[in-house]
């Protein structure tokens, strides 16, 4: 990572999740080799404990992020960010496929998270890749209701008719503060970019596990965490889509997103920038050259991790076009 070690860029090994509402999607999307089954959960980058990533490239092949942080530190985080957050790496990447529905559920906060289970909160962004006919989104209030209105809810089954339905389609950007109320419904292809991997199920259709049990609920936990008054008519992120150059789509204090939609080369000019940069690739294939001449290809479904020493990177489409996701804190 350092100049002598030339800048290089880390491509993440495959971790995937059968979950009991996954789907068979992930799998021909990344062009993996897999039988498995139910494939709900395909985590790039990851620093969160039992889970962390591991280094598929370089000098460094086997390592984990975790273990790439305390090695690296701000050569590969960035100043600030070691600064914020030590040797904790404050992002995590996934592709979500979800062919039943998922469990309503909501995110601590950074505080509530920090008392609760010494941890970043949850603040995260959806990108639709893919979508089924008729699939939809729930995301936030469409009506405000109290607290003791939740409670009635939830016990009543009703709570899932003060949800914010939005008909999804791909392209479709969904940012998700911390608090709001959320539920991936079937048929919801995503990709995620989020702070950690605290979740509070409030009703999960009383559905069992592989064992036959019932899933854990939280639904008093998420009382603390619920914004009651996120309440809109539309909680899609807005943004204009042109092709080959960035496209800014969610800026916040836990990371800023932008979309690459490219059917030419593009060069990035990273040196006033103190952060490592990930890049996701939603659509197609492309090459990355860094500015020590370091070259790494990567195809839909894989991440690429630029460390915070990176100066500059030019990619180029392989085949007619590529789209990417680049998101750095």
């Amino acid at each position: 990572i350092t100049r002598k070690n030339k800048n290089v860029s880390i491509k993440i090994r495959t971790n995937l999740k059968q979950t009991l509402w996954g789907g068979d999607k992930i799998i021909p999307f990344k062009h993996l080799n897999s039988d498995l089954k139910g494939v709900g959960e395909s985590w790039g980058d990851s620093g969160v404990e039992d889970n962390e990533s591991v280094v598929a490239n370089g000098p460094d092949k086997g390592l984990t992020l975790a273990d790439m942080v305390r090695r690296y530190r701000e050569e590969l985080v960035g100043e600030a960010n070691y600064a914020r957050f030590g040797n904790k790496f404050p992002l995590l990447i996934k592709f979500i496929d979800a062919k039943q529905d998922l469990s309503i559920q909501v995110h601590p906060a950074d505080d509530l998270a920090k008392k609760r289970h010494n941890s970043m909160g949850k603040t995260e962004m959806w990108y639709v890749v893919d979508a089924d006919k008729g699939a939809k989104l729930r995301s936030g209030f469409s009506e405000q209701i109290t607290p003791k209105e939740y409670k009635e809810r939830v016990y009543n089954g009703t709570f899932a008719d003060v949800l914010q339905t939005c008909a999804i389609k791909p392209g479709d950007v969904f940012y998700v503060p911390a608090g709001r109320v959320t539920w991936n419904r079937c048929g919801s292809f995503v990709a995620e970019i989020q702070q950690s991997d605290i979740t509070y199920r409030i009703f999960d259709y009383n559905r069992k596990d592989r064992d036959g049990k019932s899933r854990e609920l939280h639904t008093s936990q998420a009382i603390d965490a619920i914004n009651f008054a996120d309440v809109q008519d539309d909680f899609r992120t807005e943004y204009e889509q042109v092709q080959n150059e960035p496209v800014e789509m969610v800026a916040s204090p836990y990371f800023t997103t932008s979309i690459y939609d490219m059917t030419e080369e593009i060069t990035c000019d990273y040196s006033e920038l103190d952060s490592f940069v990930i890049f996701i690739c939603v659509e197609g294939a492309c090459r990355l050259t860094d500015d020590n001449r370091n070259e790494i290809t990567m195809c839909a479904g894989e991440t690429v991790l630029l460390p915070a020493s990176t100066q500059e990177v030019t990619i180029v489409p392989e085949g007619e076009r590529v789209k990417l996701l680049e998101t750095y804190v």
